[in-house]
């Protein structure tokens, strides 16, 4: 068993990192641009971007890797480029690591849909995550995050892939609130999904982006009736809105920080944030856990 389950299974709350794709755009990265390509043209934001999270208290960090897929890559003309990219990623995060700190391999959804709805099969899209993983792998990576998915069927290949490494795998879905209740696009519920990813394999569960803090909690709580796997979630800074023409998200560190006991009573045992989250959320939230 991993140090990092290890620390969970002994009753430690960890606190993960905040946003990448937020930070990236704050350091250069212009729209419509390919994050995954800085971890070659600029090595030194995506390393400091690992270092601030680690400085702010950050007890693990993600690879920027959440679109590094063959299928993702191929659209901008990157597609021969998966295994180096997330190499990569996997480099510099470990690079900023401080002893006993931890690296996780970000995977995102392949953007493919699976047959029938769509044109990849199985076997294609298990051996895209084995790519991935691979390289993330050879990166040093301590575990992996299988993140923001909304369809089991593509989820479990995506674990299954990753278990291939010997590694940890971190699996979340995410969550819309609608009349019924939450649910992810393809209409499983936070219950449903804590199941799955259980007997998919995942070692652990959760949920991450799309909704704010208030929200998460009920998540959280829906998913620790239904499984007693360690849960992770990563929060986005309230639901974005544009003013001025800029997207702007509305949650303070504060505020967040202040709702960061509601989420572990509810039973995460990993904490951490998403869209719009920075070093500055991330710190308030360690001075919350660590108390």
């Amino acid at each position: 068993m991993s140090d990092l389950l290890n620390r969970i299974n002994a009753g430690e709350i960890l606190v993960s990192d905040g946003a990448t794709g937020t930070y990236l755009q704050s350091n250069g990265l212009e729209p419509g641009g390919c994050p995954e390509e800085f971890n070659e043209s600029h090595s030194e934001v995506v390393r400091q971007m690992a270092a601030n999270y680690f400085a702010a208290g950050s007890d693990m960090v993600e690879t920027n890797s959440f679109g590094g897929s063959r299928y993702m890559l191929a659209k901008y003309d990157h597609g021969d480029r998966v295994f180096d990219f997330n190499r990569l990623a996997g480099e510099h995060a470990r690079a900023a690591a401080p002893e006993g700190h931890f690296v996780l391999g970000s995977i995102g959804p392949t953007g493919e849909f699976l047959e029938p709805n769509g044109t990849a099969s199985e076997e294609e899209m298990y051996e895209v995550f084995a790519e991935q993983a691979k390289g993330l792998a050879a990166g040093g990576v301590d575990a992996f995050c299988i993140e923001t998915m909304s369809d089991y069927a593509e989820t479990a290949l995506a674990i299954r892939a990753a278990k291939v490494t010997g590694l940890p795998v971190i699996a979340t879905m995410t969550f819309d609130k609608g009349p019924r209740g939450y649910f992810t696009m393809m209409g499983i519920t936070p219950a449903g999904a804590a199941e799955q990813l259980s007997e998919a394999g995942a070692d652990i569960v959760g949920s991450n982006c799309g909704i704010a803090i208030e929200q998460m909690v009920e998540i959280v709580r829906a998913m620790r009736e239904a499984t007693d796997k360690p849960i992770l979630t990563h929060v986005n800074a309230g639901i974005p809105k544009i003013e001025k023409g800029e997207i702007v998200y509305p949650h303070s560190p504060e505020h967040m920080a202040a709702r960061i006991p509601d989420l572990i009573e509810a039973g995460a045992n990993i904490v951490g944030g998403c869209c719009g989250t920075g070093p500055e959320h991330l710190q308030a939230f360690v001075n919350v856990v660590r108390e």
